[in-house]
């Protein structure tokens, strides 16, 4: 495993992020698909023996109970200051008001019920899950600002939104003195390219470090166009970001992989890997081989004319993922 910095910030992180939303009570929350706890743990253990130590999760993943389960895994097997362990605030955990938001009110009682989830006094990276335009900017920054002078987060983190709002957010921070984002977990694959444009070049010349969701496309890049899986079947969130007329990106991820001997899933990470302000692509793995595909990406070089290649079908669209 290789190891980086999160941005210009003085974090080190694994090439490679566990995304923990694969982790999950089946049976609480909206992903059907996620794997009970002793499955998790398992998965989760072959992530430290394979050299990751960046674990990602958020309050609202399977109602909390991803929290819970990676908590009490991180908590057997491994010592806590060998792992950044980040989770996010934002989305809705109870009804009515207040349940859901970077309020203030929200976001400090959210931290809280995410520590207890995860057993542990404080989270090393604690993102804003979206956007949210009910609150005044100033008012989540603060409240923010007051978690990491509570010592209850070290760093926080953004994910996707606009790139004009990420700039507001972190002047905000600026003139107040309040502590800024040092990532951006923004949606970026061979299937979503858009944030290219602006969010992406930002990121760079402002220090904060790229940790892309879904970098596989919730795994289409990983398969034939036209195979179906238990997860894409149920996946409603996933079946919005994509569009239907993108085989020729799959069929050259694949020629690729053939040409080099290796799985799809390893060029299409290998090509994420390759932008320079991509800190750690955030990777789910419910299978052994998913882990093994993702640690073996990182060694794996592709020339410019292979991600010529990979890019050449890419067409303009809307950018998905936001809400």
């Amino acid at each position: 495993m290789q190891y980086t910095r999160l941005g210009t910030s003085g974090l080190e992180v694994s090439r490679i992020a566990l995304g923990c939303m694969s982790y999950g009570d089946p049976e609480r929350g909206g992903h059907p698909w996620s794997l009970p706890e002793e499955e998790s743990r398992e998965s989760i253990r072959r992530a430290l023996e394979a050299g990751v130590t960046f674990f990602d999760t958020a309050n609202v993943y399977s109602d909390g109970s991803s929290e819970e389960i990676v908590g009490r895994a991180l908590g057997d097997m491994a010592r806590r200051d060998d792992v950044v362990l980040a989770t996010k605030v934002n989305g809705r955990m109870r009804p009515g008001p207040n349940g859901a938001g970077l309020s203030r009110k929200a976001i400090l009682a959210e931290v809280d019920n995410s520590l207890r989830r995860l057993g542990t006094d404080h989270v090393d990276l604690y993102q804003i899950h979206r956007f949210d335009p009910a609150t005044p900017v100033e008012e989540t920054m603060e409240a923010l600002h007051d978690v990491v002078r509570a010592g209850k987060a070290r760093y926080l983190g953004a994910s996707s939104m606009w790139t004009w709002q990420l700039q507001q957010m972190q002047h905000v921070a600026d003139v107040n003195g309040w502590t800024r984002f040092v990532s951006m977990q923004d949606h970026y694959n061979l299937l979503m390219r858009e944030e290219e444009r602006e969010m992406l070049p930002f990121c760079a010349a402002t220090g904060v470090g790229s940790i892309p969701w879904s970098p596989l496309a919730r795994g289409r890049l990983t398969r034939p166009w036209d195979s179906e899986t238990a997860r894409a079947d149920t996946d409603e969130f996933g079946k919005k970001l994509y569009r239907d007329d993108d085989a020729a990106i799959v069929d050259a991820v694949a020629e690729v992989a053939r040409e080099r001997d290796v799985p799809p899933a390893q060029v299409a990470l290998a090509w994420v890997l390759r932008n320079p302000v991509v800190s750690a692509p955030i990777v789910g793995t419910t299978k052994p081989h998913h882990l093994d595909d993702a640690v073996a990406a990182v060694e794996l070089e592709l020339s410019d004319a292979e991600a010529a290649r990979l890019e050449e079908h890419y067409t303009p669209r809307e950018n998905a993922g936001f809400a």
